[in-house]
């Protein structure tokens, strides 16, 4: 069986300072290069729309009862109603 290779100090620390001039260089490309565009905004469907506004007066409710801090549940009854937790998420989450 082949001894393995071995390597003196001067050359583990030759190779240590090349990955960390690399990890520096990769780094400042990174941080200098532009920040990527936004999302365009999806098109919401109609009911999505509604649902999205029905959320938004019944916090604004809660809100003007002192229930800010409090949790609200919303649920959908309808069968065959559109799935619009993706459209809600977007909505209520700000800047992502």
């Amino acid at each position: 069986m082949p001894e393995p290779l071995r390597m003196n100090r001067r050359t583990w620390g030759v190779a240590w300072a090349v990955l960390c001039a690399a990890a520096v260089a990769a780094t400042a490309a990174l941080n200098a290069s532009p920040a990527p565009d936004p999302r365009p905004e999806k098109p919401v469907s109609a009911e999505c729309a509604e649902y999205i506004a029905n959320v938004e007066t019944q916090l604004a409710e809660a809100k003007e009862e002192g229930n800010e801090d409090g949790v609200l549940a919303f649920t959908r009854t309808r069968v065959g109603a559109d799935d619009c937790s993706d459209e809600i998420l977007d909505h209520f989450s700000g800047d992502r």
